[in-house]
């Protein structure tokens, strides 16, 4: 079990361009910037319950996961999640004294954000460990939005099989109204479950989540702000329900590259299997591989990317930006 002590060294505050805020009038922040050996600081003494047998288990096919960088960078974030969570229970309990009532605390509730390939499903899983072993909070669920894009049938009924992972692809209001639920403390909450492997959700399979002390809900679109409605109204945003939120971010070209690696990757890994929706791919030769990868990715990918998931990442409390070979390297946190 994981357990904080030690002092935690003072960050002084940083525009995004690393200078010092104070001596930048004109580029005033609501960010913390921290490179990564100073937020390694933040959680010294404490030892990482992860071992390499993990972090291969964590691991996203293509991420630079290491133990450096659980040490380094994922302890010192769950140190601090583990903080917002115990600062929300004190509220709680607060607010049942004022209110002289006894209701049971909900569960906290996480978003992480990024675009495809970026690496933020290895940073929710890696989180989902992590979390469990500080007291407390032993019940992490982690829930993606793939389980809420319509089913392929539906898709190809509306036209959107070309713009799967857009915004209009997904069942949103089953999504909301299962974060809802989840937030409002219901004793059982069900998910639909999504198969990578064909591409589409299985139907009669489902995610139970039953009270967590914390969901993490992952995906391309969790921070988008919420939609105007025809009389002009607007409506709630998924972020609405989250105590934190998490973007995962890289240059664009970093993405792209790691994307056509991971796409050259699988043609010997899931595409392999003959169940697969991408069967057809698994022939390819490096050169058709890439090709066919980079096509993808300036059709669908990188439009979407630049269109819906980028403008959300200053609605995150907490940026985690990566480097080209896919370590993170910069932290932005949201000041409170």
């Amino acid at each position: 079990m994981l357990r904080a002590t030690g002092t935690i060294p003072r960050v002084s505050d940083r525009t995004p361009g690393g200078a010092p805020a104070s001596t930048v009038e004109s580029n005033f922040t609501p960010f913390v910037e921290l490179e990564r050996q100073t937020w390694s600081r933040l959680s010294h003494e404490i030892k990482s319950p992860l071992n390499l047998e993990d972090i291969q288990r964590l691991r996203g096919l293509g991420d630079a996961l290491n133990l450096d960088e659980v040490r380094e960078v994922y302890l010192p974030l769950s140190r601090l999640l583990y903080l917002y969570v115990a600062a929300a229970g004190e509220l709680h309990s607060a607010t049942n004294t004022f209110l002289g009532e006894q209701t049971t605390r909900t569960p906290f509730v996480i978003g992480v954000g990024g675009s495809v390939a970026v690496g933020k499903s290895t940073t929710a899983r890696v989180l989902r460990e992590l979390l469990r072993r500080w007291p407390d909070t032993p019940n992490v669920e982690l829930v993606t939005t793939d389980g809420f894009l319509y089913p392929n049938e539906e898709l190809e009924r509306r036209g959107l099989m070309q713009r799967k992972g857009f915004p209009e692809s997904y069942d949103r209001r089953r999504l909301l109204r299962f974060v809802s639920e989840v937030k409002s403390g219901a004793e059982e909450v069900r998910a639909p479950w999504y198969s990578h492997l064909t591409y589409n959700i299985v139907p009669g399979r489902e995610i139970v989540v039953r009270r967590p002390d914390v969901l993490i809900v992952e995906g391309l679109n969790v921070l988008a702000p919420a939609r105007t409605r025809a009389d002009g109204r607007s409506g709630l945003a998924l972020s609405d329900f989250f105590d934190f939120s998490i973007y995962v971010d890289a240059k664009t070209s970093y993405i792209e590259e790691w994307y056509v690696q991971r796409f050259q990757s699988l043609r010997s890994g899931a595409f392999a299997n003959p169940d697969s929706y991408f069967h057809r791919y698994a022939s390819l030769t490096d050169e058709e591989a890439r090709d066919t990868a980079l096509d993808i990715w300036r059709r669908i990918n990188e439009p979407n990317l630049m269109a819906n998931v980028l403008p959300t990442r200053g609605r995150a409390q907490l940026v985690l930006t990566k480097e080209a070979d896919h370590s993170i390297r910069r932290m932005l946190l949201r000041k409170t």
